[in-house]
């Protein structure tokens, strides 16, 4: 399976963590989850895959994309598990 099929299906899931950052990013564009999930799945694919410098061995996913009410949004985030598999957002604002 392609790694934006897996982030779409568990941004439908809800399956979702957002960190502090992320958080913030949302407050100050005036964003809701609802737009997040709206761009992940509006998604054509990955725009980008970085190493993480923070934690060695982790691959971070930049996705670009409107909502459904055409806002392009910009996210970067990472697949974990533990227990169960999710996508954590480590940043989700207004694209520039």
């Amino acid at each position: 399976m392609k790694t934006i099929d897996k982030i779409k299906r568990l941004a439908v899931r809800r399956k979702l963590k957002f960190t502090f950052k992320a958080e913030c990013e949302l407050l100050r564009d005036g964003l809701t989850q609802d737009d997040i999930i709206e761009s992940i799945i509006n998604a054509p694919d990955i725009k980008k895959e970085l190493k993480s410098t923070v934690a060695p061995g982790d691959m971070l996913y930049v996705i670009e994309s409107p909502n459904f009410d055409g806002l392009w949004i910009y996210t970067k985030g990472k697949l974990m598990k533990n227990g169960s598999e999710f996508y954590v957002l480590i940043s989700s604002k207004l694209a520039e």
